[in-house]
């Protein structure tokens, strides 16, 4: 399949394709998860805690980031990570909105 012609889509499918695409690995589910139900930000404990390398750990937080649905400090020679809830606001709107639109006129 050739490149994906996005300019011929308007910004919200855009945007959700793009979240649909990150949020598409198991992976990430699994971090957002554990991040989502921290009382403060997490550093460390990631890659005991999913079971992953931490260089894989390291690319899908980073692929997480990328679409603003994580932030990260540098605390040390740590980063540090949390959800970022308005963000995570905006995203849950935009699922919401994209839901609700379906009719229930099928088969």
């Amino acid at each position: 399949m050739g490149i994906t012609k996005t300019q011929i889509f308007d910004k919200k499918q855009n945007e959700l394709a793009q979240f649909f695409k990150i949020l598409g690995h198991p992976a990430r589910i699994a971090i957002l998860q554990h991040i989502s139900t921290q009382n403060s930000c997490i550093c460390n404990d990631l890659v005991e805690e999913i079971g992953l390398a931490q260089a894989t750990i390291s690319q899908h937080l980073k692929e997480l980031k990328s679409i603003g649905l994580l932030k990260g400090e540098i605390e040390g020679k740590s980063m540090c990570y949390c959800i970022d809830i308005d963000r995570w606001k905006e995203l849950q709107k935009l699922l919401n909105g994209f839901f609700n639109t379906t009719k229930e006129n099928c088969c």
